[in-house]
């Protein structure tokens, strides 16, 4: 095995780089770049090619044999992805000319629908979690109802600290029914919230400071003792289940994204405009907001073949 040159691994910080600073990439997309490119890598090494001249018909290689490898359709689309980024950087730093991923087919992938809860399964959520007066039954009702009314990303509600919170201009006591949110790629949006929502945070707020794990006071709106210093995603998805359990629902098919699907779902089924809904969620493309049509399309027939007086089985 050919060790890596070291000007592919020069080339590659330079790019992660600029993926953070320019393009406001997390660091565990940075993190997820940097795997698909050492793999990369290893398989150019391997064959002793040159980055700087390395063809289409190598690229292809190198997909098939991912998908020998079991890889699913999904992850050979986001490694594909990868390297198209990866040439046109090197384009840009004048290392090579050409992009050789472009002449290279992207997989094709069947895009399964997302899991969503009914109305009914959603609401018996919500009275299960306002029925718990504890310290973490207020505040898991408080989270499970902003995720529900806004469609945040689990990840988005975690890291919401208390300065996203806005105040009535006219009552500074009051809260007003909307929040600044940060979502991916750095883009902030407006979410609003309803009446349900905001009663749930004023019921949380004043017992905030007893999930605080010091003394300072921490900027979090879910503060806890994680390394983080607020509650994680993993654990409130599995808060999120054992409230499943006591509200009779099968928590297999309970989970912080499936509020998320519920919540884009629902609104689409009550008549929202999909651009809306687009907003809302923070999709930067309308191409992934329409799953959900597709989602109220099924149901409609659905529907239609359970209770339409012709319709047989």
């Amino acid at each position: 095995m050919h060790a890596t040159p070291a000007n592919w691994l020069g080339w590659r910080d330079a790019f992660l780089e600029m993926l953070i600073a320019s393009r406001g990439a997390s660091a565990a997309t940075a993190s997820s770049y940097k795997t698909d490119l050492t793999d990369f890598f290893a398989f150019a090494t391997k064959r002793q090619l040159a980055m700087e001249s390395l063809t289409h018909v190598e690229v292809a290689a190198y997909l098939a044999q991912l998908s020998e490898r079991g890889m699913s359709t999904a992850t050979l689309a986001r490694r594909r992805s990868a390297l198209s980024q990866w040439f046109t950087f090197l384009i840009s730093d004048r290392v090579r000319a050409e992009n050789p991923v472009l002449l290279v087919s992207a997989p094709r992938r069947g895009r399964p629908l997302p899991k969503v809860l009914s109305r009914d399964e959603v609401q018996a959520l919500v009275d299960t979690a306002r029925a718990d007066s504890s310290l973490e039954g207020v505040r898991l009702n408080c989270m499970m109802e902003l995720l529900y009314a806004s469609g945040m990303r689990v990840s988005e509600l975690v890291t919401l600290s208390t300065t996203h919170l806005q105040r009535d201009p006219k009552q500074r006591s009051k809260l007003a029914p909307y929040f600044m949110v940060r979502g991916k790629g750095g883009k902030e949006r407006l979410v609003p919230l309803h009446h349900g929502a905001i009663e749930a945070l004023q019921r949380y707020l004043p017992l905030r400071e007893q999930f605080l794990p010091t003394p300072l006071d921490l900027p979090w709106l879910f503060p806890s003792h994680s390394k983080t210093g607020h509650l994680t995603r993993q654990r409130f998805g599995q808060l999120l289940k054992a409230l499943c359990i006591r509200a009779g629902l099968d928590p297999a098919r309970c989970s912080p994204h499936t509020l998320r699907h519920s919540f884009a779902t629902h609104l689409l089924e009550g008549g929202a405009d999909l651009r809306v809904i687009q907003e809302l969620l923070g999709h930067a493309d309308i191409g992934t907001t329409q799953i959900y049509t597709h989602v109220t399309d099924q149901r409609l027939s659905q529907v239609v073949s359970t209770h339409h007086p012709l319709s047989k089985k």
